[in-house]
């Protein structure tokens, strides 16, 4: 019997890519964690494409795609990014990326180059991917979707914390400027906007646990 596809979106610090990581481990399905690929993109565009200004240059980056090789491995059982078959899941999620990651997501040129890619790893079922246009975009015929939401003060309070947790200096007020920003330019790009699909289950996890986030996906997805 095929295992079912699973697309969870929602805002950034919802908990999207920690709680699919668990419910793929309790249902045997593979995680992918689509927000790191476009983190990804954006490493590459920071380290290789910047113009006089310090600021992107898009075509540079668009003509660069042969260049950008990106890869899960599976290190002692979790999916880890690598580019050009370097580690980079640390460096992707600095303040600079975050910073930059809505506006190189938002290129449809971006979105294109990725699109296949993730399409092509769901063909064959048993995997749940989250991001931000899963459900609406990338794999509209998912048997299963959600959506995840939390209130700003709650997500910067995650993003802050989770920060200091992996060694990134922080300041909680550009944590939250940062966010707001973000949402802002999710929602109202053209191409692939963050937005709840129509069929999917909101989870508001502002004042629940992560564990009871993942005991509601979990009673709406059928025993496989």
């Amino acid at each position: 019997m095929k295992k079912p596809v699973i697309a969870i979106d929602g805002y950034s610090s919802t908990g999207k890519s920690s709680i699919s990581k668990v419910i793929a481990a309790k249902l045997g399905l593979i995680h992918l964690d689509t927000g790191a690929l476009y983190r990804g993109v954006t490493w590459f565009a920071l380290q290789n494409c910047l113009n006089d200004s310090g600021t992107i240059d898009l075509e540079k980056l668009f003509s660069s795609f042969d260049q950008i090789g990106l890869e899960f491995k599976n290190l002692d059982g979790e999916l880890v990014l690598f580019l050009n078959h370097i580690d980079i899941s640390k460096a992707i999620r600095t303040n600079e990326v975050s910073e930059n990651v809505s506006f190189v997501a938002k290129q449809k040129e971006v979105r294109d180059f990725l699109l296949q890619s993730q399409r092509n790893l769901a063909e064959k079922g048993g995997i749940i991917m989250d991001g931000r246009d899963i459900g609406t975009v990338v794999l509209p015929n998912a048997e299963y979707k959600f959506f995840l939401t939390a209130s700003i003060d709650e997500r910067t309070r995650r993003r802050y914390q989770e920060l200091i947790s992996l060694g990134i200096e922080a300041d909680e007020q550009q944590v939250k400027e940062n966010l707001i920003e973000r949402d802002r330019i999710d929602s109202e790009r053209e191409i692939a906007p963050l937005k709840q699909a129509e069929d999917a289950i909101v989870i508001d996890n502002t004042n629940i646990s992560k564990k009871e986030t993942i005991d509601e996906i979990l009673s709406h997805i059928q025993k496989i």
